[in-house]
């Protein structure tokens, strides 16, 4: 059995490595950071803003609207970088303790190399966007450093997933969609390539991890995983995004959280993958009241 699993590894990370080497971007040469932004483009998609159909969102102009998405794009960009630095490290001690003529191995570096670049690159968004920069808050700042820390096996990938997933799904729209900064579009492109690689070596870890787990593990990994959920979730959008047209950020985020149409929207990135942490059992149990909480179910 350990046999057939590592040779189930090393043929995934074979066709992964290939795949890099033939579908992979340098995002410092692939994009030009200097041409000039499209008057009335949107950042992202106008129904994917947080505010999009409330009383408050009526009461802005349309250049407030897309000067909000251009706030709100560059706060998920962030958060999302946030966590790739996380999931560097954890990549990083994962390879630590294993061989690295495994071409399973081989390929977790490769990661970290493409999230090097991609946490680059969000990066360089910002900064051409021209917002301040949407760190996370304190606690939640100290929070990935505890789940850096403590993660491993389900719940490292499992996290993983999470974050990988969520943005997979509103950039893939975002990409496609004309109203789009073509900025954002190419950006979104990039990453939802070389993400597509990520997401499949995690699913596949998990699937072959999750049987050789105890109930104590399962039940950890399942509250590790809700929280980081529910973290990211309430995170994507930071509530000083709505300073830039004039709302009182307690107020915005209030009425972001309350507001149908972004529930809808958290739910509509996890839809895949919800499914599939369920056949995993990794949803379940009273930490799912935390998913629900989010509403990412």
């Amino acid at each position: 059995m350990n046999v057939k699993t590592v040779n189930d590894r090393e043929a995934t990370a074979e066709r992964l490595l290939r795949s890099s080497l033939d579908h992979s971007y340098e995002p410092s040469i692939d994009i030009d950071w200097e041409a000039p932004l499209v008057p009335d483009g949107w950042a992202m998609p106008e129904h994917r803003v947080s505010l999009y159909g409330t009383e408050l969102w009526e009461g802005l102009t349309e250049e407030q609207r897309r000067t909000l998405s251009v706030h709100e794009v560059c706060s998920i960009a962030r958060i999302g970088l946030w966590f790739e630095i996380i999931l560097m490290q954890m990549l990083l001690r994962y390879a630590y303790d294993r061989d690295p003529r495994r071409q399973h191995i081989q390929y977790a570096l490769t990661e970290i190399a493409d999230e090097c670049r991609h946490s680059i690159m969000f990066a360089k968004m910002t900064e051409r966007y021209g917002v301040p920069d949407y760190a996370p808050r304190r606690l939640t700042h100290e929070l990935g450093r505890f789940f850096k820390t403590v993660a491993y096996g389900p719940a490292m990938f499992a996290g993983t997933l999470f974050v990988e997933e969520i943005l997979d799904q509103l950039q893939r729209e975002a990409m496609r969609d004309d109203s789009v900064q073509p900025l954002t579009r190419m950006v979104n492109r990039i990453h939802v390539t070389e993400e597509a690689r990520h997401v499949r070596y995690a699913r596949e870890e998990l699937m072959r991890i999750m049987p050789k787990t105890n109930a104590a593990q399962r039940t950890l990994a399942r509250y590790l995983s809700a929280r980081v959920a529910f973290v990211v979730a309430r995170n994507l959008i930071h509530r000083d995004v709505y300073t830039s047209v004039g709302i009182d950020p307690a107020v915005g985020h209030k009425a972001a959280l309350a507001n149908p149409h972004h529930q809808e929207m958290l739910r509509w990135t996890a839809r895949k993958l919800v499914p599939f942490l369920r056949e995993q059992k990794l949803i379940g149990g009273p930490s799912e009241v935390l998913w629900r909480k989010a509403h990412l179910i």
